[in-house]
């Protein structure tokens, strides 16, 4: 949090669908309306005049528009939003990581020219999966053909940088058509691929499915044996693990995602969004803030000069801050550097963990170096949600 850079994060809710199993903060928008875009893309220009000056003198590090959709908005927007952006803020050592997620559809594709002329210059495609059956049960608009010629366009129109992301242990989903998601994900040759299991949210359609014993999803043992099998696929691609769920070929890591495991400056904007506001006189920690998740308040707020917040800055107890520091750093591969937390917390993490890092070694899912550093072994990898318990 001493880190004297920051990075911004525009959250656009609207989406063509809304996934069953999707509890982000969206509005379904098949298409799109012109005032309904304005409206927002204003909002969001109020919001960073407002909050901006909570990030004074850091400098630009990284953009990313994510949601919900936002490659509904049309390129002009989106380069108002990233020009905006850029002025607000003085210029870091090199140009800032601009990202923009993507789904695959035909009105997207074709917007991909103008989005890499607005400043855009990584893309994170929303894949999800090539098998259309896989597709359909997770109740995505787009079949695997539309995503492949997606990724192509990509390539196309300049993009040297594209993340795709890919959904294991999908309802329904086999070894087989893993390997096949895999195979035609490898072939497109991707700087990054992010791999995440399907949790099933409270408050979702797949949860209520869930409940009625209407969603057939793989056990525990044949999820982990799915996920084990992408680690293996992507790194003998050359893709490295840098967090749990995350691969990349070297200087591809997502910067802009890294800033959350390692607790550095984000400035959020927009419905849902949230902030990780600098160390201040009031929070020698820093604070988080978070925005509401109601469309029409949202805008009702920023429209009238007022903060879009849901409630009061968060600032952790001590306990609560240790817990999230062991938390984030053991998800990424690095881990937790013992002379680091000691230097903010003032002893090392055994001073406070040392009964919970004896269970996890014994149980083979946490090594320890010799100087107290911590990560996962590729076994707590696989059990990070055990892991992650021992700590809250």
């Amino acid at each position: 949090m001493r880190d004297r850079t920051v990075g911004v994060y525009l959250h656009v809710p609207f989406c063509e669908r809304v996934c069953p199993y999707c509890d982000f903060a969206v509005v379904a928008a098949r298409q799109l309306a012109r005032e309904a875009e304005a409206a927002y893309v204003e909002a969001l220009l109020a919001e960073l005049a407002l909050r901006r000056t909570a990030f004074a003198g850091l400098a630009l590090e990284t953009i990313y528009l994510g949601g919900g959709t936002p490659s509904l908005l049309t390129p002009t927007s989106v380069g108002r939003l990233v020009e905006s952006v850029r002025r607000s803020f003085p210029p870091g050592a090199g140009p800032p990581e601009v990202t923009l997620e993507v789904n695959p559809s035909t009105l997207e594709r074709e917007r991909l020219p103008g989005f890499r002329d607005a400043g855009v210059d990584r893309l994170s495609i929303g894949v999800q999966s090539f098998d259309d059956t896989v597709l359909r049960r997770l109740g995505r608009a787009h079949r695997g053909e539309e995503a492949w010629r997606t990724l192509a366009a990509a390539r196309d129109a300049g993009f040297e940088n594209v993340s795709l992301d890919l959904i294991v242990a999908a309802p329904g989903q086999s070894a087989a058509s893993l390997e096949r998601d895999l195979d035609r994900a490898l072939g497109f040759g991707p700087e990054h691929v992010s791999c995440y299991a399907l949790t099933v949210e409270e408050g979702t359609p797949f949860a209520l499915a869930a409940r009625r014993g209407q969603l057939a999803l793989p056990d525990d043992d044949a999820a982990a044996a799915l996920l084990e099998r992408t680690g293996e696929r992507l790194l003998t691609a050359g893709l490295d693990r840098y967090e749990i769920s995350n691969f990349a070929r070297p200087g591809r890591a997502s910067r802009h995602n890294c800033r959350y495991w390692e607790r550095r400056p984000v400035l959020g904007l927009g419905v849902s969004a949230w902030s990780s506001e600098p160390p201040s006189a009031a929070f020698p920690h820093g604070a988080r803030r978070g925005n509401l998740r109601e469309l029409p308040g949202y805008l009702e707020r920023v429209g009238a000069g007022r903060s879009a917040e849901a409630a009061p800055p968060e600032a952790l107890a001590p306990a609560a801050q240790r817990g999230e520091v062991m938390f984030l750093a053991l998800r990424t591969m690095r881990g937790l550097e013992a002379e680091a937390f000691a230097a903010e917390f003032g002893a090392p993490p055994r001073a406070f963990y040392g009964a919970s890092i004896e269970r996890l070694r014994a149980a083979g899912l946490l090594e320890e170096a010799e100087g107290g550093d911590l990560r996962l072994t590729p076994r707590g990898v696989l059990l990070s949600d055990s892991v992650f318990a021992e700590f809250f």
